[in-house]
């Protein structure tokens, strides 16, 4: 498993002020500028390659959000996004794809039924629009759930 981070895997985000993001992307320039662009942004990144590693870093650390690509060889980014969102109900996840086409461009297909059933709250085309991510992320985090105790 290949992990890129910006901060030390071992820490938690409660103690920090940045919001850890996870982004699971096959492609590694995409993981990259999305990484750059998040940084920047004042998020703590941390980045993997495929669906099993983005499970495996979820079920070892804490994120305050999750990028999931949809379309990705072996675990895609539904079954991915289905066992992490099984495992951290709370965690917000965002689903992103791109949409490979030749030629003219035809409608870009509507893969947000299936990631929200999936336990997606929000959907993203690539490429990924820097305002547009850094939003769906400040809504993810800031609408997310935290369990009360009684």
């Amino acid at each position: 498993m290949q992990i890129e981070s910006s901060a030390e895997p071992g820490l938690a985000t409660a103690g920090s002020a940045m919001a850890r993001i996870l982004i699971i992307d096959d492609d590694d320039a995409v993981r990259k500028a999305t990484g750059i662009v998040l940084e920047t942004s004042g998020f703590d990144i941390v980045a993997v390659e495929n669906g099993p590693a983005g499970v495996e870093a979820v079920k070892n650390w804490p994120f305050d959000a999750v990028i999931v690509d949809i379309f990705m060889p072996g675990m895609d980014g539904f079954a991915t996004t289905r066992a992490i969102h099984q495992l951290s109900p709370a965690t917000p996840i965002i689903a992103v794809s791109g949409f490979m086409f030749q030629g003219r461009c035809p409608t870009m297909p509507d893969f947000h039924p299936m990631a929200t059933e999936a336990g997606a709250v929000a959907t993203l085309y690539k490429p990924l629009r820097p305002n547009e991510l850094v939003q769906a992320l400040t809504e993810a985090i800031g609408s997310r759930r935290v369990p009360h105790r009684v």
